[in-house]
């Protein structure tokens, strides 16, 4: 396997789109990068949460694997007080799920960029 393919699946797991554009995809990469951007702002917005590892509930677990897909932003939330979520909002679960999805559409994304540097898509 080449290294291209894995630098582009990590690039694009970092920041949203980023994989395609190191690839001269430049309006897919800048499409992917404002979507999942503007989801994961909107879910921060709502007061949403990002989850770090823990054990005691299951369904944690997966929040953790789902907010670590956000890349650079979950590095981030580890250092700042970003998406701490604020229960006090009607909008807490709402932010939290935006937040998720965004870090598992950014998976796929990775894996789109990971796959056209393989040649197998184009």
């Amino acid at each position: 396997m080449k290294i291209k393919p894995l630098l582009c699946f990590f690039l694009g797991w970092l920041i949203p789109g980023l994989g395609h554009i190191s690839q001269k995809r430049f309006w897919r990469g800048a499409i992917f990068f404002v979507c999942l951007s503007f989801m994961t702002a909107l879910g921060l917005i709502m007061g949403g949460k990002i989850y770090s590892f823990q054990t005691e509930n299951p369904l944690t677990i997966l929040a953790f694997f789902s907010d670590i897909g956000n890349g650079l932003l979950y590095i981030l939330s580890n250092f700042f007080s970003i998406g701490v979520g604020e229960l006090k909002k009607a909008t807490f679960e709402f932010g939290t799920a935006f937040i998720a999805g965004a870090g598992l559409l950014n998976y796929l994304v990775a894996l789109d960029a990971f796959d056209i540097a393989r040649g197998k898509k184009k």
